[in-house]
């Protein structure tokens, strides 16, 4: 076993990779951008190493600045997590001419699977099933259009190099299919520096169902499947293992084909073989055809860690380490059924924007699995991935688990930052999710009623009151009374349903009537807490000076208005086009003087090497374009305006 190793990546996968070293004795080296000087990952670890600047080009994707620190600090090895450098195969060759161990797969095994067109080849050579499609080298666009028509509309257009879903798109009709070919080719060349695509055939009743498996460079295991099926945009939601409906057969089925694929490139280490399945007629062993290989470790393999009991981290240090294949097949059990849900910093109303924020309050609940790079205190950083935490819980039952998972994400708590914790925890109380009913297809079919965000109610508000108050813990004998009479005031909250005005009359420090515009409450402290009307209140609240938060029946902050500050006008009303978010100006369309229809592209804004498209909100004219391409912009700049409307 190695004595020490280095982490060449951050957040939450470092941190997860470092307690499997800390449990084996194997010392940990973390590297760190400007931006993560103060993370998590850092303060885990025994030493650490600035790398560079906040920017990934000029940090976690310095390939020889990783090295350099890896021999500086004595590590034996380097481990890469996932994203960033983790499949490069150029890294992995340094990384060895350097006299160091790659945590991984061979450089050639990444090269097999790193592009997908020349990946489908080799799986159908090898004898497991691939999806119909073009995987042609010739990339006109003329040719492109072509092999689509031929294949039948819908077709799927995806970027030979890519993953997270970055650089795909969907296209149902002809004439729709230049534009997504460009923007999708725009998106892979941004992301992975190759604007190659391929084109396959869109499967209309689709699951995603992969298969984890680990190889020692000449034979190789798998740990069952995972059902990956609830995704938006192609990036996964929440993960499940084993996948709903599966049969013995398929199982088998499945298993073997992965098995033959990691076993055809020579594969050492944990990867993925991910399988797209037609659910229409159920889980048919005629019905899953390759699409991708992941050649490392998944964001998602705790589910699978959970119902094998295996830790995939420590098999990667032993195998990387010299040591044979920890299992054999026959070896390896599923016990019961976990799933995992993403908790990003997101504006879902606004479209599932990444977003940032100080984490002012950070809780989650005992008694689960909550893989997380970030602490309370922490910001979430504009210049890498959003995620806050994976919540994983495991039972002996699909349903148990579920239910499990309900109760975790309604106990979680989080200020600072909006996120999707509302999201996630529709999604698991999904009818159809819950009857095990999915696929890639059921959040776009739902999103409106996912997306919902719940209103806070009367007693919401009453608690916000109290916190506004400063009553929500012991008070002083006398408090609440003024001059033999109750004290009566009125507290304006600034919430979710704009400023409300809420009534507060206190009859003495542990009794307080609150009238919220739809009724009175009545709130009395006792030992165990404050109660209303008779009833227990189940909400916690969290008071952060002139923020408080409630959670319980979803997650609601308000604002205390400083009545010394002077309301701001509403602004330009739809005459000007803010940036959403931090990022990266792509592309700009329209210029002054220029004549636009509502839903009309003015600009394309990068931000987590995704692109959003930013469209005219009416007809009118362009009066300024303050921006152009390549400027980095901040969340509410102003980017274009149009001209005022005659009256």
């Amino acid at each position: 076993m190695f004595g020490k190793i280095l982490i060449a990546n951050r957040g939450e996968i470092a941190c997860r990779i470092m307690e499997t070293a800390h449990r084996l004795g194997v010392a940990s080296v973390a590297v760190y951008s400007e931006a993560d000087a103060a993370s998590r990952h850092v303060a885990l670890a025994g030493e650490a190493v600035l790398i560079g600047g906040p920017a990934p080009a000029e940090s976690y994707l310095r390939g020889e600045r990783l090295i350099e620190a890896a021999l500086a600090t004595g590590a034996e090895a380097i481990h890469p997590g996932y994203g960033f450098l983790s499949e490069n195969p150029d890294f992995v060759e340094a990384v060895e001419a350097a006299g160091l161990v790659f945590i991984g797969p061979s450089a050639a095994a990444i090269r097999a699977m790193g592009l997908k067109d020349a990946a489908k080849r080799l799986m159908a050579q090898a004898g497991v099933p691939v999806v119909p499609g073009w995987q042609g080298e010739d990339q006109d666009p003329a040719v492109l259009a072509r092999a689509a028509a031929e294949i039948g509309w819908p077709v799927l257009i995806k970027a030979v190099a890519g993953g997270g879903g970055k650089g795909m798109r969907k296209v149902t009709r002809a004439e729709d299919f230049a534009d997504a070919l460009a923007s999708a080719q725009g998106e892979a060349r941004t992301a992975f520096g190759n604007p190659a695509v391929l084109i396959e055939k869109y499967i209309t009743a689709p699951r995603h169902i992969e298969v984890q498996v680990f190889g020692d460079g000449q034979r190789a295991v798998h740990l069952f499947e995972r059902d990956c099926s609830l995704q938006r945009r192609h990036q996964k939601v929440i993960e499940e293992a084993p996948a709903p409906g599966m049969t013995p057969e398929m199982r088998a089925a499945m298993g073997q084909a992965a098995v033959r694929a990691a076993e055809a490139i020579g594969y050492k280490g944990a990867g993925t073989i991910e399988f797209i399945v037609d659910g229409s007629e159920g889980l048919r062993p005629d019905r899953f055809w390759f699409m991708e290989m992941n050649t490392r470790l998944q964001v998602e393999h705790p589910v699978t860690e959970a119902i094998t009991g295996v830790d995939l981290v420590e098999w990667q240090l032993r195998v990387a380490a010299g040591e044979p294949l920890p299992a054999r097949q026959e070896d390896l059990t599923i016990t019961g059924h976990a799933f995992e849900a993403r908790l990003y910093a997101e504006d879902v109303p606004a479209g599932f924007l990444p977003a940032t924020g100080r984490l002012d309050h950070l809780r989650f609940p005992p008694g689960i699995r909550a893989d997380s790079g970030v602490r309370e205190g922490d910001s979430i950083s504009p210049w890498y991935d959003p995620m806050i935490a994976k919540i994983i819980t495991h039972g002996a039952t699909r349903d148990i688990a579920l239910r499990k998972l309900s109760a975790a994400l309604a106990a979680t708590e989080v200020a600072g930052s909006v996120t999707n914790l509302g999201f996630l925890a529709a999604l698991a109380a999904h009818e159809g999710f819950g009857r095990g009913e999915v696929d890639t297809g059921l959040i776009e079919r739902d999103l409106n009623r996912l997306r919902h965000q719940a209103e806070p109610q009367p007693e919401d508000l009453a608690l916000a009151a109290l916190a506004a108050a400063d009553l929500l813990h012991e008070a002083a004998p006398l408090t609440g009374f003024a001059l033999w009479e109750p004290l009566r005031q009125s507290v304006l909250l600034e919430g979710p349903s704009g400023v409300q005005r809420v009534g507060l009359s206190l009859s003495g420090p542990d009794r307080a009537e609150i009238d919220t515009g739809s009724g009175v409450l009545i709130c009395e402290r006792r030992s165990q807490g404050w109660w209303i009307n008779g009833r227990p209140a189940g909400q916690r609240v969290v008071r952060r000076g002139r923020v408080v938060d409630v959670f319980g029946r979803g997650a609601f902050r308000f604002t205390l208005p400083d009545p010394l500050d002077r309301a701001i006008a509403a602004g330009a009303g739809g005459n000007v086009t803010l940036s959403p978010m931090p990022g990266l100006v792509k592309a700009v369309f329209v210029h002054p003087g220029q004549k636009v229809a509502q839903g009309d592209r003015l600009a394309v804004l990068e931000a987590m090497k995704m692109e959003h498209v930013l469209t005219a909100g009416r007809d009118g004219e362009i009066a300024e374009v303050l921006i152009e391409a390549g400027a980095q912009v901040e969340a509410g700049a102003a980017l274009i305006t149009l001209a005022e409307e005659a009256e």
